[in-house]
């Protein structure tokens, strides 16, 4: 590829000094290590062993809550969601007194790296899974942005590309299944084969994640899938970040049913009424995970009681964090605003809810794994070429799956 623009570009504090190579960072949604262990154990990701062989394979600590929206976000931004606003894929709007999907670009605080490579002359492209990450992804962006599950309704003014199905080779997917995510991955290679870019973000989804566990047949065949596209980003001579937004967990009891607590009625019930609980996991997709994670907000109307009811809270069986306002926004975090009178996180295979009334437990597309808490905050991040000394010593450190552009782009020249 010809003419790749070697311009430092800045974002949010921190500087890129880019080679004259492809970029490619690729969010593998939900992947939590033990996927990439079990599909490499069976020699079934040649392509990613040597990445890990010959580049860098490590753990590295996602932002909390573990969800989709900020995760994507703190990685497209390369800060925390302190800073950049998107605390959630669902919140309470105190302000409009309204609990609204938060996928707009207008709740983004920060700049993303990628409108700043596109301006410094990269010619960046973000393909999502999901519709609802795009408007965020895409903020300020001069490139291409499209999402999986709408590549058929792509328009050049609007989506910085058209005929997609025609380019990428393949039809627009069902987003309930595994081609959603390799549609993305097929999507990157099409693109840097035809020099429409040469700076790619691809952020997948995971319905797979959410529906098999990593020693299923189905997994096996998925992984091996997206193995052979990142051979083919390898041989155009891409450098490719990989990590996740998110772990994954099994949120069963012993008989196979969901292991859920609904704070809103435990709270009532012991309290009285006077309580709100967010969901932050809530999204379109109910199939994943029917609105049910490990992480929930309660609002209080007499916030007199609030160390009582954190005392309470702390106490119960399957939660495992409280915190007050000021102390949660500080370990995990937070934007103050956002955010509400305190944070309760679960245990490894415990959700929290609303009430029993507000998840549709039937929606769910086969068993209960989910996201959102402590357990699924440590996530792969591989690197295909080789450290520098100094990211050596970043690796050895905290490093954030947040750090990986900086860690494809600066650790590796």
């Amino acid at each position: 590829m010809n003419n790749i623009s070697t311009k430092s570009f800045s974002a949010n504090g921190k500087t890129y000094n880019p080679p004259a190579k492809p970029i490619v960072v690729i969010c593998m949604d939900g992947s939590a290590d033990e996927y990439l262990d079990t599909t490499m154990a069976h020699d079934l990701m040649p392509n990613l062993k040597k990445m890990a062989f010959q580049g860098y394979r490590g753990m590295v600590r996602g932002a909390l809550p573990s969800f989709t929206n900020v995760n994507n976000s703190s990685i497209v931004t390369g800060v925390s969601p302190a800073v950049h606003g998107i605390c959630g894929n669902f919140f309470y709007d105190l302000k409009k007194d309204q609990e609204v999907m938060m996928n707009s670009s207008e709740y983004l605080r920060a700049d993303t790296l990628l409108a700043a490579a596109a301006n410094a002359g990269r010619k960046v492209a973000v393909v999502t899974a999901k519709e609802k990450l795009r408007d965020i992804l895409s903020y300020k962006l001069k490139g291409i942005a499209f999402s999986a599950e709408k590549a058929d309704q792509v328009k050049l003014d609007t989506h910085g590309i058209e005929n997609a199905e025609e380019i990428i080779g393949y039809k627009t997917p069902a987003i309930y299944s595994a081609e959603a995510s390799l549609f993305v991955l097929r999507a990157g290679v099409a693109l840097i084969e035809k020099g429409m870019a040469d700076f790619l973000y691809l952020s997948l989804t995971d319905y797979m994640q959410h529906t098999y566990a990593p020693e299923t047949e189905e997994s096996l065949a998925f992984y091996q899938a997206q193995d052979v596209e990142l051979g083919k980003m390898l041989e155009l001579g891409a450098i490719i970040g990989a990590t996740a937004d998110h772990g994954m967990n099994s949120k069963i009891k012993a008989d196979g049913t969901p292991n859920v607590l609904y704070i809103e009625t435990m709270l009532t019930e012991k309290f009285g009424p006077g309580f709100r609980v967010i969901c932050p996991i809530t999204d379109p997709y109910v199939k994943h995970h029917g609105a049910l994670g490990s992480y929930v907000l309660v609002y209080m109307d007499d916030t007199s009681k609030i160390v009582e009811v954190k005392n309470w809270l702390a106490l119960q069986h399957g939660i495992t964090e409280v915190y007050d306002k000021e102390t949660g926004c500080r370990i995990l975090e937070q934007p103050a605003d956002r955010t509400g009178d305190l944070f309760v996180l679960s245990a490894r295979d415990v959700v929290v809810g609303r009430t029993a009334a507000d998840h549709d437990l039937k929606a769910l597309d086969g068993t209960l794994r989910s996201h959102g808490g402590r357990y699924e905050e440590m996530v792969p991040l591989v690197v295909s070429h080789p450290l520098n000394a100094a990211y050596k010593r970043k690796a050895q450190g905290d490093p954030r799956n947040f750090d990986v552009f900086d860690f494809a782009i600066n650790g590796t020249h």
